[in-house]
């Protein structure tokens, strides 16, 4: 399995949900803080009077630089009002260790330890009833004050008027918009067939196109999110011809100089770098963070692409288990043929496991995940020392998904370079329209009995399932070839991605295709 740099296991278990923000927790034993919250929220934030309001264009200014346009914060710990725009707050939070501060135009928490919003009931009750009250006072004291947002009735002519408009967008069928081809800049296909399958992450669209990033590189002209970002914006654009993608070859050049020049490159290889450096960059490339904390990481890119891969080795002689879990970014799997001994089905065993269609002799992607997963002895030549008898003694090693991502990446190791030869397996392999991924999973280990995996008919845990969004493939052989992808565009809607070319394709042809990378994307967090 591969993983990025610097990358860590996600904070957010998605099983359960966010844990919460634990510096708000610590505020939050401190005496009277609701009474203090209150406080500020009726004096600073929803303002109830007309004297509260005057005290507020008073008293809300920068206590640097003396403004209050520049989206003003006010510490939780402290008297101190701060520029966010400015990061004056921030500077102050640093000083004094003040992890806190209030968005005084909105009510949100921001917490500079976790350097983002965050979201607690208690807040949020409290948030809730003093903007409430505010309102109530406010329509109280102003005739004819309705509603903050009153509802939009439209009338005959605006629906006229809307009916007519050529830039109003449907969700149909026939939609379109998000299918742009992109130019082959030179051998750039490995790029390109990356990129659509990113564009098309739900998930991930949906953080670019709403606007998310905050770029926090000293030059955001070299920041790969922010070319991201635009990307986004130009394949959604409804622009109908195709991209030149000049920019983000030049910043991948720059990042990832291993990339660089008009040789043909692995596609796989280049989806690990710009994960990387799309991490990196979410980071404000500051390294030193990394350093300090690198399994801790809450950016959008391990928010999304992370999981934890749980090794277990096994003591043949105490049987104790020695357990790590690492970050992951996909899981690259062995396929038949290759130099790696491959687990065989038994003979004649039809395998009904996430609605395979598994034909006598062919192998299916849940074949490959449990070999993946399958307790390997190590053997004689490689004894580690046990930590339970404190000495070396042969063991067993068994790797399984501790965490879950919400985008699963599976490649299959296509491209083989051993001493003897350099070759590609053209072995097809059965992949399903929807996986689960329970059987797979740490949490299912009690059903593995002499490393067979007992798979269940089937799973009521929704948390572990996913569905197909995106195929690369590649066609050729090892010293020339060419990568198409296909995307999921609209429900069971699939095209087929050739560079500036993009052409209808039906399920058929995505499954019946040969596979180098197969995204999947968690169902409870899809939507359309």
């Amino acid at each position: 399995p591969r993983r990025g740099p610097g990358g860590g296991c996600l904070d957010v278990d998605f099983a359960v949900g966010p844990p919460g923000c634990s510096h708000v927790n610590s505020f939050k034993v401190g005496e009277n803080w609701r009474q203090g919250l209150r406080v500020i929220y009726q004096c600073f934030v929803w303002c109830r009077t007309p004297e509260t309001r005057k005290s507020k264009a008073k008293s809300c200014i920068c206590h640097v630089c003396g403004t209050h346009l520049n989206r003003l914060h006010s510490c939780l710990s402290c008297v101190f009002f701060g520029c966010f725009t400015e990061k004056h707050i921030h500077e102050h939070a640093q000083a004094k260790q003040h992890n806190l501060a209030v968005d005084l135009y909105y009510g949100g928490i921001y917490c500079f330890m976790c350097k983002d919003y965050v979201y607690d009931k208690d807040i949020e009750q409290i948030a809730k009833e003093e903007q409430g009250e505010a309102l109530k006072l406010q329509q109280c004291s102003v005739p004819g004050l309705g509603e903050k947002y009153p509802t939009w009735e439209t009338t005959k002519p605006e629906l006229e008027l809307l009916g007519h408009n050529p830039r109003r967008r449907r969700i149909t069928s026939s939609f379109t918009i998000g299918l742009r081809g992109l130019i082959n800049l030179g051998n750039t296909c490995f790029m390109n067939c990356i990129v659509q399958a990113l564009t098309h992450t739900p998930i991930l669209r949906d953080f670019f196109l709403s606007d998310r990033h905050r770029c926090e590189m000293p030059s955001p002209e070299l920041c790969l999110v922010c070319e991201m970002s635009s990307l986004f914006r130009e394949l959604y654009s409804g622009n109908p011809s195709p991209h030149v993608p000049y920019k983000l070859l030049h910043l991948v050049w720059i990042h990832a100089r291993h990339l660089a020049g008009y040789r043909q490159q692995d596609a796989h290889e280049f989806l690990i770098a710009a994960l990387d450096v799309l991490h990196r960059h979410c980071k404000g490339d500051d390294v030193g963070k990394a350093a300090n904390n690198p399994n801790h990481c809450n950016c959008i890119i391990d928010q999304i692409f992370t999981g934890g891969l749980q090794s277990d080795v096994t003591c043949q002689a105490c049987h104790g288990v020695s357990t790590t879990i690492d970050p992951c970014w996909d899981i690259s799997l062995d396929l038949p043929g290759s130099c790696t001994s491959f687990w065989p089905m038994s003979p004649g065993r039809e395998s009904s496991v996430n609605g395979e269609s598994h034909i006598p002799g062919t192998t299916t992607l849940t074949d490959c995940l449990r070999r993946f997963t399958r307790p390997e002895h190590l053997g004689s030549s490689a004894k580690i020392k046990c930590g339970s008898c404190q000495s070396y003694q042969e063991s067993t090693k068994q790797l399984m998904m501790n965490k879950l991502p919400v985008v699963a990446c599976f490649h299959f190791k296509r491209f083989e370079h051993s001493a003897k030869q350099r070759r590609k397996i053209t072995t097809y392999i059965s992949f399903p329209l929807e996986l689960d991924m329970t059987p797979f999973m740490a949490s299912s280990k009690e059903s593995r009995m002499n490393g067979q995996l007992q798979l269940p008919t089937s799973s009521g845990n929704d948390e572990n399932k996913y569905s197909l969004f995106a195929v690369v493939n590649h066609q050729g052989t090892l010293e020339s070839g060419h990568y198409t992808s296909f995307i999921r565009h609209h429900k069971d809607q699939w095209f087929k991605c050739d560079d500036a070319v993009i052409t209808k394709a039906s399920i058929k042809d995505v499954l019946d295709s040969e596979g180098y990378l197969l995204f999947y994307h968690k169902q409870v967090l899809e939507h359309e």
